[in-house]
């Protein structure tokens, strides 16, 4: 049932979708009838380079039925390394019939047993849901108690007769971890985007320094912009990201749309291109990067009345020229648990950072880093 496919340009990413629900059908399994259709998912990642592994249990897929019940479609009890799926790596899931129709929920169910396989350290897994450090020490992701009924994620399909419609499901680790905070818990708060292949625009291209070096391991990501937004923390959305291989090569699949594609990596200056991506189009988009001074910025973040599962999300902005326009752009961000530390990396210059919690007002901080510096900024909700 499992198979992966490799594309030698670079990472897919695409989407996870959880939550489907049904605006017509029940589902089943088998070979398709003259009335249904099937539905094949696989899984990718959008990378991140922060951790060696992000190992992710996946029970059971859901769907949510016309009479209101949830049945499961496809059961992989699988232990995955989402770093194995980059690169232009996916893992399918599996394949199920289902009744001809359009769907608009799903669900995934996050394992709490791992499968019998070993880890990149040649051991079993020690839990069902980890990350691997660069220091290779384990950490154990805690499943927020709402998501224990399984994670959902509205996004509309439709199962034509003696058809296959394929959903790819983009797992975010780099947004999917949630480090301690003064619980000491490590949380797994899933960001799943889903994808339909037959939508799917591709953008391809190559990440060079000073013209004619390729980066390695720049983070690529697409971006849309919405100055009239009416929380600020949505006026930059990263809709999906990948990195460069060692070739600076990069590969993203996206929806129709008005984007910002941004490479950023550690010494680096951010580059920026529009691109607006045609349904069933390929697009190539070269960056060229150049060197820079670098700065931290650190402090801690404390949510109060939060829970030790809350977390607040840091989006580090910038004014960058995006083919030809002055736009605001996310170089990076991070997750950062209640009462918990943080510190990021940052080529020198002027900064935007907007944190935002659930339940509470989104905030902005204006920070100058500067080179060779560290600056102190702590978040108080």
């Amino acid at each position: 049932m499992k198979t992966i496919y490799k594309n030698f340009l670079g990472l897919v990413v695409v989407a996870l979708g959880l939550a489907l629900i049904a605006a017509s059908c029940g589902g089943g399994g088998g070979s398709s009838t003259a009335t249904s259709g099937d539905l094949a998912i696989s899984l990718t990642d959008a990378a991140t380079d922060e951790y060696k592994a992000v190992y992710v249990t996946i029970e059971a897929i859901e769907v949510h039925m016309s009479n209101d019940t949830w049945e499961i479609i496809l059961s992989p009890n699988e232990t995955f390394n989402l770093m194995d799926l980059v690169g232009g790596l996916r893992e399918e899931l599996g394949i199920a019939e289902l009744p001809a129709g359009s769907y608009t929920q799903m669900r995934l169910i996050i394992g709490k047993t791992p499968d019998q396989r070993i880890n990149i350290l040649s051991e079993a897994h020690p839990y069902a849901n980890y990350v691997i450090d660069s220091d290779h020490t384990y950490h154990e992701l805690k499943v927020p108690s709402g998501y224990q009924t399984g994670i959902k994620i509205v996004h509309g399909f439709e199962i034509k007769a003696n058809q296959t419609t394929e959903l790819i499901l983009d797992f975010d680790a780099s947004r999917s971890v949630v480090r301690a905070g003064s619980s000491g818990n490590w949380l797994l708060k899933p960001t799943i985007k889903v994808l339909n292949t037959e939508l799917y625009t591709i953008v391809t291209g190559m990440v060079k320094e000073n013209g004619s070096v390729p980066v390695d391991g720049a983070l690529v990501s697409a971006q849309t912009y919405d100055p009239g937004a009416a929380d600020v923390k949505d006026v930059v959305v990263v809709q999906t990201s990948t990195i460069s291989n060692q070739d600076g090569l990069y590969k993203l699949f996206l929806e129709p749309g008005m984007y910002r594609l941004v490479s950023y990596d550690n010494g680096l200056d951010p580059q920026c291109i529009k691109l607006d991506a045609l349904p069933n189009a390929t697009h190539e988009l070269n960056f060229n990067m150049h060197s820079a001074s670098t700065g931290v910025i650190s402090g801690g973040v404390v949510i109060q009345g939060g829970t030790d599962e809350q977390y607040a999300t840091l989006s580090f902005r910038q004014n960058a020229t995006c083919s030809g326009e002055n736009e605001s752009v996310e170089v990076v961000s991070v997750h950062v648990a209640n009462d918990g530390p943080y510190t990021v990396l940052l080529p020198d210059g002027d900064y935007e950072v907007v944190a935002s919690t659930y339940n509470q007002t989104t905030q902005t901080h204006q920070v100058h880093v500067t080179a060779n510096a560290e600056t102190p900024l702590n978040i108080v909700f």
